[in-house]
């Protein structure tokens, strides 16, 4: 196996050397977009749309059909779904509800707090979306930020060195917990559409028994990292 990856020309695989070209320039425009859309008041799926539809006019396709045609579609209306029930959810109050639930357990020990929101973020966001996640997460942080230091405000509140672990551990951990389901990041949904075209169906059982052990680990990494950073030395 390994003989016949190393003997493979890469140069074999570009069909159109033109096309690459401009699809590289396109990418490079369209990820300088992302970088700076907050600046262009512009949404990053603006942007991305924009981006695809700057390469459909450069690359000179008359009849763009058969490209369509290998979208992933199944995986593109299954991300509709669920951030029509994401946001209803949202919407409802239920992740709100649950959040501050989760801070007020720790009743103010701050340790206690950075181990709760790691956690809960991560077996959250493995069955969530992460980024609607992280965005109700931040301001019940901000508000617990207030009622711990109510003299600070600001640059000196949000970075004020007891917050920093909890900070980190709603970013590890929601980062992390994708990895737990097949729903839990969007580049999961996008690989198990490509396995199943491909005839490699990926159940979400089989994600889970694989994905899950894998989601534990690292957060339990990620969790004594935490613990030695900010609380031991």
């Amino acid at each position: 196996m390994r003989q016949r990856i190393m003997a493979m020309d890469e140069n074999e695989a570009i069909k159109d050397p033109v096309l690459l070209k401009k699809s590289l320039v396109v990418l490079a425009v369209t990820m300088t977009g992302f970088v700076f859309h907050g600046m262009l008041h512009l949404e990053p799926a603006t942007i991305a749309l924009a981006g695809a539809g700057l390469l459909l006019l450069v690359s000179g396709i008359k009849e763009p059909h058969h490209i369509l045609a290998e979208a992933e579609w199944a995986t593109l209306f299954f991300f509709i779904g669920l951030f029509i029930i994401i946001g209803g959810v949202i919407k409802v109050g239920l992740i709100k509800w649950m959040s501050i639930q989760v801070l007020e357990l720790t009743q103010g020990n701050m340790f206690a707090t950075s181990m709760v929101v790691m956690w809960f973020s991560a077996f959250a966001s493995a069955i969530i979306d992460n980024i609607p996640y992280v965005a109700t997460m931040n301001p019940l942080i901000i508000d617990m930020a207030k009622q711990l230091w109510p003299n600070l405000s600001g640059v000196e509140l949000l970075h004020h060195p007891d917050l920093m672990p909890v900070w980190w551990s709603l970013a590890l951990g929601a980062c992390l917990g994708g990895n737990g389901t097949a729903i839990g990041a969007s580049a999961n949904v996008i690989v198990v559409g490509i396995a199943e075209r491909s005839g490699n169906p990926i159940s979400f059982k089989k994600f889970m028994l694989y994905g899950m052990p894998f989601m534990i680990q690292s957060v339990i990494i990620s969790m004594i990292y935490v613990w030695l950073r900010y609380y031991v030395f």
